[in-house]
Parts: structure tokens; sequence; C-alpha cells
């Protein structure tokens, strides 16, 4: 890939490529793999045992429990899995297919999920996917053979569902089904009830998962640029309503304000890793985002 290979990152110039599995290509191909080393690699890791602390070693890997019991240093040990897997869930719910650019909040989802899909393969992961709205629809086990990448985005190939979204009881479907340590990517606009995804967030997370959210929204819900008298028509059974949106727009951006912040501050509470992502947004900025602050945590384990 060259560097004019960066146009194909832009969301009107995806949109033209039609296929999810070409867009993947381009996306990684094109910017992550020639810059970047992997966000994923090296982070299945299980604890195996203590040894005793010896000049030269990492004193990151001091337990400092054991020797606040036993007055000693010991050193904790890991062993490194060979094979990272993952399970991507991908939210198609109705909301999801709202949007006013090139490319809706579900599509630029899909082009986020397949591009992380065809990553961890082209790495040799594995990677599953589930897509959902009130529950599973279809369900991958992560497999890390290429051809698996050809199933993963012919379900992503969805009709226009007409449900809402529960996140806490997909989420607590893959805790329940997969015990060891996995990565769980969830992509979504997370308009779902709060106070269940945060409790399935943490049982994720209490279960040792690595948890990555991507946060996908249209310019018009974080902007609400609208004038004049509007007709809004409510996405999963919300009803209809007109109305002068410059009365409505304070209130709207303060309850978004405090709605963003919440699901920040919950992640960081749990350890989940948040990037909010718009439609708008060039991939690659938007990659870039997300690697920058993978890797400085990555840095800090």
């Amino acid at each position: 890939m060259t560097p004019d290979s960066h146009k194909f990152l832009k969301p009107e110039v995806l949109a033209d490529i039609t296929r999810l599995e070409l867009r993947a290509r381009y996306i990684v191909e094109g910017f992550i793999s020639g810059t970047h080393r992997s966000p994923f690699h090296g982070q299945s890791v299980e604890f195996a045992q203590h040894r005793e602390y010896a000049p030269g070693d990492d004193l990151r890997h001091l337990d400092w429990k054991v020797w606040a019991k036993a007055d000693r240093f010991y050193i904790k040990e890991y062993e490194e899995e060979t094979n990272l897997r993952a399970q991507i869930l991908l939210d198609v719910s109705e909301s999801m297919h709202y949007g006013n650019g090139p490319l809706n909040k579900y599509e630029y989802a899909c082009a986020i999920a397949a591009s992380l899909a065809y990553m961890l393969v082209r790495q040799q992961d594995s990677v599953g996917l589930m897509t959902f709205d009130q529950e599973i629809l279809e369900h991958l086990p992560p497999r890390s053979h290429p051809e698996h990448l050809r199933a993963i985005y012919n379900i992503m190939d969805v009709g226009k569902p007409k449900k809402k979204t529960d996140l806490e009881s997909i989420i607590d479907h893959f805790s329940e089904a997969y015990h060891r340590r996995e990565m769980l990517i969830i992509v979504s606009d997370l308009l779902a009830d709060r106070g269940g995804l945060f409790k399935a967030l943490e049982r994720a997370r209490f279960g040792k998962h690595d948890v990555l959210l991507f946060h996908v929204m249209d310019d018009d819900e974080l902007e609400f640029p609208f004038a004049g008298t509007t007709r809004f028509e409510g996405l999963e059974e919300m009803g209809e309503l007109t109305c002068d949106p410059r009365a409505l727009r304070d209130d709207y951006l303060d309850a978004l304000g405090r709605f963003l912040n919440q699901i920040r501050r919950q992640c960081v509470k749990t350890g989940v890793d948040y990037q909010l992502i718009r439609t708008s947004d060039n991939l690659d900025a938007a990659l870039t985002a997300y690697i920058s602050r993978r890797m400085a945590m990555m840095r800090r384990r």
C-alpha cells in the first residue's frame, strides 16, 4: 500500500466500497499494519506461579501482598498464551441504522468490526462474532483460519431490525459462555439501560476478560444541529415528536454530556478500554486515537 491508500479510509470513499472484506483490507493493510505494531498482541496472559525475587528482576512484577504477609519478596510469573481469543459483539438494533452521512452508524460499526477481525486473524489469533439487538441473532465462535473472515462478513449483512438493545443480557451471555480469559470487543451506540450495561461490564471484568468498548455516534446525535419545526421519528418503539428543536437543544446537549461522562467514568472505574467514535471521522484518525490510547495502556501493564 502507498501513502495514497489513506484516501480509502474516508467515510465517503468507504461508502463506495460495498464489500466488507475490501473495506477491512484497505483499512488494516493501508494504515495499521504499515505503521504500528498490533494493539492486541501479548494481552492474553495467565498467572502461573510465584518465585523468589533475584537481583535484576523487573520490580513491576513484585507481589506486594505476599511481601506484606511473609516479609519476603516474590515475583509473579505469567504464561503468555500463544493465541489470543477475541469475541466481537456487534449491535444491529434499529437505532444503529440512523445516519445522516455517507455511512450510518451500523455501516461504520461494521467497518470497525471487520477491520478488527481482519487484524486479529492476520496475526493468527482467533476471533468470533455475535450480532445482537434484544437477543443474539447470529453467533460465530472464535476461529483463526482466514476463511472464517468470510463467514464473519456475511452475518454482518442484516436487514433493519425493529428491536431495542439489551446489552446486559448479551454481555452476560458471553461471560457465561466463555470462562477462560478472552478479549471482548463491543461495537454499539450504547442506547440501552445504563445500569444494566455497567453491571454487565463489571461482571465481565471480574471474569478477567479484556473489554474494549467502541461507542459509535452520528454527528446529529452529538451536535443536535436541527432548526425550525421538526418531526422526530423515534427509533426502537419511541414514537414521534414534532417540536422546535432550538427549545430543546441546550437541555439535550446537557443530558448528552452527562450520559457520556457517566460512561467514561464507569469504564475507567472498571478497567474497560472506551473509545467514542463519530461516523464523520476518517477511520484512520479514529483508529489512530484508539491505538495511541491502547498502546499507552499496554505500556503501563
